[in-house]
């Protein structure tokens, strides 16, 4: 299993790494699905600013993935957002190449969809590239793209984070107004957008530089080389270096493009398919669709009945296997077994106490006899002695012998065969007498009965 963060969210693997930290796939406790979060690696205040910034952006829209929550833990802070497995426009163009120009047409509308909502909150995104542009794991099916990645975004008119003549953003990406230090507005996102889909026509990043010297130099250059007439116009209006020349809203483009679509050559029946596969992979070890796995747990052993617990604690024995525990009924003793065996010394004043201590007798083992003598024999769960947690179940035969050796170690000495010939005649009752006055008292009535008969005796023999 992962670390739990935070105590909800349960980091599995990692999927993805930015500039300020890496994202993880997390299986989220509390809503019981899988989640992407994105781990701040730096704690510096300039970070965590941003961080603050961009946890706080709340957008609701199905071609956007904004952070959904956020959560600390000690020194270390992330924000979850909806898990997509299809990996970046960087993974489609890594296994296709250029895209056909129906398909970019596609994610362009959707893009710009998206980008429009996130400019209606008054944001702006500064950082679109092929990289943060996600897709959902769809296959040959309708594609479906996500923008994301709002880590350097900021609203308008916020202070900036930044110095002064300092550019923050993904090299190749910049709009012109960006490099000379500009504000950053919503027209820099659409020359991004310009540049992604040249990126996705052609199969490699274009050169934005020479790209922006050319347009200054000459114009509006032709359409290049696999690029329809329709959808260049339309690339064009998002690329023209000068802002106010630009499309000034993500919705005047889409509208463009949705023109310029309609104008587009059929695609043919031999044209490939794009398939967007799954690029996270299979969940680890442990942790299924629904979530975590428990492994199953061993059955544990009942707990020993009164007997055998007390045998543990005195004798210590060997630990005994589930069969040998639990609930059943002891048979019932042999009548030979039952017999009494008389003592070698009459003892009729410590009977009464041994049955009182003793009143049942324990299972698997004859119950022994009280002596004189039972002070020097070993106490009843000595060592050697057999284990009560050894008795014999209901369905086993009672073998005799086996308290045989308990009973001679008890009584040391051999033991009796049975039937006793002997002692098989019980004891006659023993008569109580009353005891007499202690010697204190006695010794002076008997002097003074002593000398009352022989003054008695001296009157007689003077009559």
């Amino acid at each position: 299993m992962g670390e739990v963060f935070a105590g909800r969210y349960e980091l599995i693997d990692p999927i993805g790494r930015g500039g300020v930290g890496a994202v993880w796939r997390a299986w989220d406790h509390r809503r019981r699905r899988y989640v992407a979060a994105k781990v701040l690696q730096q704690s510096d205040a300039h970070t965590l600013l941003r961080f603050v910034r961009e946890q706080a952006l709340r957008i609701e829209h199905p071609h956007v993935l904004a952070p959904a929550s956020w959560a600390a833990d000690d020194d270390k802070v992330l924000f979850t957002m909806d898990l997509v497995s299809g990996g970046s426009l960087a993974h489609v163009i890594g296994d296709y190449g250029p895209l056909p120009p129906r398909f970019v047409c596609l994610l362009l509308d959707q893009l710009l969809s998206g980008l429009s909502t996130v400019h209606a909150e008054g944001v702006v995104h500064r950082d679109i590239k092929p990289a943060n542009i996600l897709m959902e794991a769809t296959g040959t099916g309708r594609p479906h793209l996500r923008l994301s990645d709002f880590g350097i975004s900021m609203r308008k008119g916020e202070p900036r984070l930044t110095e002064t003549n300092y550019v923050v953003g993904t090299p190749g990406y910049f709009a012109p107004e960006q490099m000379m230090g500009a504000e950053p507005d919503f027209p820099a996102d659409l020359f991004a957008v310009g540049l992604v889909a040249l990126y996705l026509l052609q199969g490699r990043k274009p050169d934005s530089q020479a790209l922006v010297e050319h347009f200054a130099t000459h114009g509006t250059p032709g359409a290049p080389e696999g690029i329809p007439e329709p959808l260049w116009q339309v690339l064009a209006g998002l690329l023209q270096p000068d802002p106010h020349a630009r499309f000034r809203t993500a919705t005047g483009a889409r509208k463009a493009l949705t023109a310029a679509v309609e104008m587009l050559p059929e695609p043919g029946p031999d044209d490939e398919p794009v398939e967007v596969f799954d690029q996270i992979g299979p969940l680890p070890e442990g942790f299924g669709p629904d979530g975590p796995v428990t492994a199953p747990q061993q059955p544990s052993a009942p707990a020993p009945g009164p007997v055998a617990g007390a045998a543990q604690q005195d004798a210590s024995p060997p630990p005994v296997s589930m069969s040998e525990t639990g609930s059943f009924h002891l048979a019932p003793p042999p009548v030979a077994a039952q017999q009494p065996v008389a003592p070698q010394q009459p003892a009729a004043a410590q009977q009464p106490a041994a049955a009182h201590q003793q009143p049942y007798p324990q299972p698997g083992f004859q119950q022994p006899p009280a002596a004189p003598f039972a002070a020097d024999g070993p106490p009843a769960y000595a060592a050697g002695a057999p284990d009560p947690s050894q008795a014999p179940t209901s369905g086993v035969p009672h073998d005799p012998s086996a308290t045989r050796p308990y009973t001679a170690q008890h009584q040391q000495h051999p033991p009796v065969p049975a039937p006793p010939v002997q002692h098989a005649a019980p004891h006659p009752p023993v008569r109580r007498t009353r005891p007499g006055p202690p010697p204190k008292v006695a010794v002076p009535v008997l002097v003074v009965a002593l000398i009352c008969f022989a003054v008695g005796i001296w009157a007689l023999t003077q009559i």
